[in-house]
């Protein structure tokens, strides 16, 4: 689906409403966001308010009756915004390869305050999250880190000058093979350092049992950062001397090249990118990239979005600076 298909197929917030009730409840059973329950009934408003939900549900549950919609407990839940609006942001993150910035899109969809675009995209990204609902990942997996952000160094430079120091980035990427069933995703986490105490418990969460081979460069920190399962099927390359084992597919170029693309989107669309919110952008950038070649691409984010709790300006710009 594409802009054209989004502004012709949902002209009307109704319209809009049925197909989120469609991704919410894709069964077509409509349950209580608070107690569960499959009995309810629908109420529909005919005369104008300030509500501008046409439909309602009530439980019927006679300890809870409690009313919802179907943005309740969503990312659009007591949004001001059009949901048309927020569809067309969505499919203008999801199309953008390299990202787009909150004062890109409060311009193309003419949203008057640059605080609200930026709110609303984040909590895009963070629906974007699939880390937790994802399987281990299984096969040939290459493991890197990069460092992303922090002061250019430049050639003639202060010695009273503050040294920013830059943030660690840890992806894992697995190999796709035609003959295989792994679809090549790619997983990108912000850590406080590289050691083998923060990327560790990365390893035996997102690394499955039966992973067959895993590939990094010489750094000893991933030998003293795997379990002794992954430790026998573990394989490295020096890169001071080669990219690629002769004779052998131990390499670590897959998930290098997903990094240029990473860098690309924040040094040429972000420009700067916050600390404390860096994981969102790489969700952002990991969530596309896995998406790739799904022709559902917008759906699917949505359907996440319903299932994802709404995450408030307060809660967003009180975060501290460091999440570690």
């Amino acid at each position: 689906m594409n802009l054209i298909d989004i502004t012709r197929n949902y002209t009307t917030d109704a319209q809009c409403f049925e197909f989120l009730e469609s991704q919410r409840w894709p069964d077509g059973t409509v349950r209580c966001v608070t107690c569960g329950n499959d009995k309810i009934s629908r109420i529909t408003r005919k005369t104008a308010s300030k509500n501008k939900r046409a439909q309602i549900f009530q439980c019927l549950e006679k300890t809870c009756k409690q009313q919802f919609s179907c943005t309740s407990g969503t990312i659009f839940h007591d949004t001001r915004l059009p949901i048309l609006t927020w569809f067309l942001a969505v499919e203008l993150v999801m199309d953008a390869k390299k990202g787009m910035s909150a004062v890109q899109i409060q311009r193309h969809l003419g949203i008057r305050s640059y605080q609200t675009a930026w709110h609303m995209v984040h909590r895009i990204r963070e629906a974007m999250d699939m880390k937790e609902s994802s399987s281990p990942m299984t096969g040939v997996v290459e493991i890197d880190e990069t460092y992303v952000g922090g002061r250019t160094k430049r050639r003639f430079s202060r010695a009273s000058e503050p040294k920013t120091p830059k943030d660690v980035v840890v992806a894992m990427r697995e190999r796709s093979f035609k003959s295989s069933k792994t679809s090549g995703r790619v997983r990108y986490f912000h850590v406080k350092d590289a050691k083998s105490s923060s990327i560790g418990p990365l390893l035996e969460s997102n690394l499955a049992t039966t992973v067959s081979r895993v590939y990094t460069d010489d750094a000893a920190v991933y030998s003293f950062a795997m379990s002794e399962t992954l430790s026998a099927r573990h394989r490295t390359v020096n890169h001071s001397i080669q990219w690629i084992v002769p004779g052998s597919r131990i390499h670590t170029n897959t998930v290098e090249s997903s990094f240029s693309l990473l860098k690309r989107g924040l040094i040429g669309s972000f420009h700067r990118v916050s600390t404390k919110h860096l994981q969102r952008y790489l969700n952002e950038f990991e969530y596309r990239f896995n998406e790739r070649n799904s022709t559902k691409q917008f759906e699917n984010c949505v359907a996440q979005m319903c299932t994802t709790k709404p995450l408030t300006f307060k809660s967003l710009v009180s975060q501290p600076d460091l999440p570690f």
